[in-house]
């Protein structure tokens, strides 16, 4: 019980220190940066998905996480209770301190799994709120995060009562409808999470239920919550992508309500159904980034979960060994029907509710490791039961401590301080009173972003260059162009590179007068090369550089 409570008051404060590592730009731009433009009226970057023109994300969820803390602290400077509320600070930590605390929903959700399927509450509690994955990728605006925690309900739910001629909770059909369809519309791959979670509920239905009556109400009550939740989010994304209003729609002369809803009907977005469109085409998964089917099974589970995967996998192989051994038998000796859930190596069901989501997700060519975070929750009650992993202690230990420094810390780490650092700057007060132009040049660094900076829609003086990974003659041609063209007494421009790149700038024609290195910051995508992290020079190598061009 300490150890959690220790663990739990890491997550809590490792949130508000902040975290350094920026793990991917899904982070960013499926729901702060989108929210910041929304209600803070700040310059942003609207990613594709929640363009008019394309919507593939619903808002709802943004709006309830990132844009109801955006709000507050709206809120709260406007009533002059918080004169400041406003700054990249808060902006970074408001909305992964809401998540923070959604993340106790695991730790809920496995003591009160546990003693269900067999596991010990507290070994179980310790392997989550110890892995890294809890620790850094549950502390994220990631919608996979809310797919992690609306599956971790939905196994409560299902499992709350024993097959045992006991018959579920009268609402609990409605509530599973409910966060079925909140998950598929948070991220359509929901459904394969889900589907053993159903397949489970709908097995205990049967098998406790007599009355067809009675299992006809349980499907009905499922069907009609779900309609009920998925009209919601389509009203909302409807209004949100096409600008539809009440007041525009019933402007029109003699507008009827049919007439209003013929309308509505005409601009209606479903969007998971773009999302499931766009995905679906192996052309726009290429643009993405392809990998192997397997990547899912040999490379990102052992990245998350390290010998636990190989442990679970080593389990399923022996499961599996043992169904094929029963079903000879059955073949050849005639001895009765082989049961799937053979009482060896742990509960072969929570092996299912691990593997069925892994294996379709595993269909598509586009794998990354965070597609598989909400898999923590079956793991570790697998990996609870009594006698498993206990000799493996010290290597989870450090595994996870690795982890939590490389994607909590190092990982794209110097983004963030450097953003604080620009916005720190770029809100300063000008010595001469006049304003000041500010030209700020990303190059080989994941996509800034832009609401951290804490500008407003209507300043234009800060201009943000996004370069990604140009090459060498790219990036000379473009910082050249901008050096010629350095006429304004009153302009700054600064070009932000990581350690690995400060090579490339030293080739073109120009010259700085400031140079600020903010450490430590690895870029995987310009990974410094091992003789030099062992010589004098390894900590430029690992920081992000701030370079002022020189008039």
């Amino acid at each position: 019980r300490a150890l959690w409570a220790l663990l739990a008051a890491l997550r809590a404060g490792w949130c508000l220190l902040p975290q350094s590592g920026y793990l991917h730009p899904d982070e960013f731009f499926q729901a702060p940066e989108v929210m910041a433009g929304d209600i803070l009226n700040l310059q942003v970057y609207y990613p594709w998905e929640f363009l008019s023109s394309s919507p593939c994300r619903t808002v709802v969820f943004p709006l309830m996480t990132s844009g109801v803390t955006y709000w507050v602290i709206k809120s709260l400077q406007q009533l002059d209770i918080c004169s400041s509320c406003i700054n990249g600070y808060t902006l970074l930590v408001s909305p992964r301190l809401l998540f923070t605390i959604f993340s106790f929903i695991l730790d809920y959700s496995v003591y009160q799994l546990a003693p269900f399927w067999g596991a010990d509450p507290w070994k179980a509690l310790i392997l989550l709120a110890g892995s890294y994955v809890t620790l850094v990728f549950y502390t994220r605006t990631f919608t996979n995060t809310l797919e992690g925690l609306l599956f971790a309900l939905l196994m409560v739910l299902v499992s709350s009562r024993k097959c045992s001629g006991s018959s579920a909770e009268p609402t609990s059909s409605s509530l599973i409808g409910v966060i079925t369809t909140a998950g598929f519309f948070n991220r359509p791959t929901f459904l394969a999470f889900a589907l053993m979670p159903l397949l489970y509920w709908a097995g205990l239905i049967v098998d406790s239920e007599k009355s067809i009556k009675t299992l006809i109400n349980h499907i009905l009550k499922f069907i009609l919550c779900a309609c009920f939740t998925a009209s919601v989010f389509i009203t909302a994304d409807t209004f949100y992508f096409t600008s539809v209003s009440l007041d525009n729609l019933y402007s029109t002369n003699k507008s009827s309500l049919i007439d209003v809803i013929v309308q509505l009907h005409d601009k209606m977005v479903v969007t998971p159904f773009n999302f499931l469109s766009y995905n679906l085409n192996p052309h726009n998964l290429a643009l993405h980034g392809t990998h192997p089917r397997v990547t899912h099974f040999t490379v990102n589970g052992v990245m998350l979960f390290g010998i636990l995967h190989i442990l679970a996998i080593s389990a399923g192989f022996k499961m599996l060994k043992k169904y094929v051994h029963q079903l000879m038998l059955v073949r050849w000796c005639y001895r009765g029907p082989p049961g799937l859930l053979v009482h060896s190596e742990g509960s072969p069901t929570l092996l299912l509710f691990y593997f069925v989501p892994l294996a379709f997700l595993s269909l598509f060519s586009h794998q990354e490791p965070r597609f598989l975070i909400p898999l923590i929750l079956p793991l570790v009650l697998f990996s609870a039961s009594p006698n498993r992993a206990v000799k493996w202690k010290l290597l989870i230990v450090l595994f996870n401590l690795l982890g939590a420094l490389l994607f909590g810390c190092l990982h794209q780490g110097g983004l963030i301080p450097c953003l604080f650092h620009l916005e720190q700057l770029i809100h300063s007060p000008a010595p001469s009173g006049h304003p000041r132009h500010y030209t700020l040049l990303f190059a080989h660094t994941y996509m800034p972003p832009r609401f951290l900076l804490n500008i407003k829609k209507t300043d234009v003086h800060v201009e943000v260059i996004d370069m990604a990974g140009a090459g060498e003659e790219t990036l000379c041609q473009t910082v050249e162009q901008r050096a010629t063209n350095f006429t304004c007494s009153h302009c700054h421009i600064f070009i932000i590179i990581p350690g690995t790149v400060r090579a490339t700038i030293t080739k073109c024609d120009v010259s700085f007068k400031n140079e600020t290195l903010i450490f430590p910051h690895l870029s995987m995508e310009d990974p410094p090369q091992i003789p030099v992290l062992t010589s004098g020079n390894w900590r430029s190598h690992l920081g992000l550089y701030i370079l002022e061009l020189n008039r």
